[in-house]
């Protein structure tokens, strides 16, 4: 089974503005259309079984409606292996009650970006958000570094990650991008004694730019393999997710670069592209994409 437990998609009517506002932003091709339909052929296309999707809410008047359109994209994609997680603002006023909302339509888990949402990780909001998403049973899954968009904006450094983990209560907590993007340096030495798991969105391979070419590790700060395989050592294998940040970074390529790369055992291999995800989704290896 593999998983991508890191992609993103966008209504049918908004994908294609949300995709070009995107490419402008952070000068890179996506990679599919943005849509559900999109994801879905790039699985078919990649052998991924399943992928998390993972909405970000830009405004608090975003959450009920985005999460009812989780919802509904389970309901419709769930077949195809399509799973989304709910959103949540940390100055959404009925934030409490909105995350049990969400628990009880099915959604797995929620999705955090203090750049986006102009807040950092560690400040009370967020925390209240995590001791919440604890007691639901809720995975958080919360943009961690640098954010390619808005170089400037250091919301959530692997020092916020740290100590947001030191103060909120137990919670299954994900750091996208290896736990902290283009600050790497950092995580193995804040973040490798705590219960937290990483995921490889963003952070391997290569990526597509606007004007056709392929960037690797150099010019975009990716993770080299050598780097890569000093954060799976620090933290062990087990905690390691695969992500790719769909559309911004092809399912098939990164599948091909865990693959390729010298230094994992197939074990390692293996729960790292989907036996680690099935694990934290309560999913059996063998289960049917029906069942999702």
């Amino acid at each position: 089974m593999v998983i991508d437990f890191h992609t993103h998609t966008f209504p049918d009517k908004m994908a294609g503005a949300a995709l070009d506002k995107l490419s402008g932003i952070s000068r890179l091709r996506p990679l599919t259309d943005g849509t559900a339909a999109g994801l879905a052929a790039s699985m078919a296309r990649a052998g991924v079984d399943r992928s998390v999707v993972l909405p970000v809410a830009t405004s608090p008047g975003q959450v009920p409606h985005v999460n009812d359109a989780a919802a509904r994209l389970n309901q419709d994609w769930g077949k195809a292996g399509l799973l989304s997680f709910a959103c949540i603002h940390p100055d959404y006023p009925d934030w409490r009650n909105e995350l049990a909302r969400a628990a009880g339509l099915g959604l797995r888990g929620i999705k955090l970006h203090p750049v986006y949402q102009r807040v950092p990780l560690d400040d009370p909001r967020y925390l209240r958000i995590l001791d919440r998403a604890g007691e639901l049973d809720l995975i958080a899954v919360t943009h961690t570094g640098i954010d390619v968009g808005y170089p400037d904006l250091d919301f959530c450094a692997p020092e916020a990650a740290r100590r947001a983990v030191d103060q909120a209560g137990p919670v299954r907590l994900v750091l996208a991008h290896m736990g902290g993007w283009k600050q790497w340096e950092h995580v193995a030495e804040l973040l490798a004694g705590t219960s937290v798991y990483l995921d490889t969105s963003f952070s391997t391979g290569a990526m597509a730019l606007l004007d056709g070419g392929q960037e690797g590790p150099e010019a975009l700060a990716l993770l080299s393999g050598e780097t890569f395989l000093a954060l799976v050592r620090a933290f062990g294998a087990r905690r390691i997710l695969f992500g790719t940040d769909s559309p911004w970074t092809g399912q098939a390529e990164s599948i091909a670069w865990l693959r390729d790369l010298p230094g994992l055992t197939p074990s390692e291999r293996t729960a790292i592209l989907g036996g680690n995800a099935a694990a934290l989704l309560g999913l059996e290896a063998g289960t049917q994409k029906a069942e999702c």
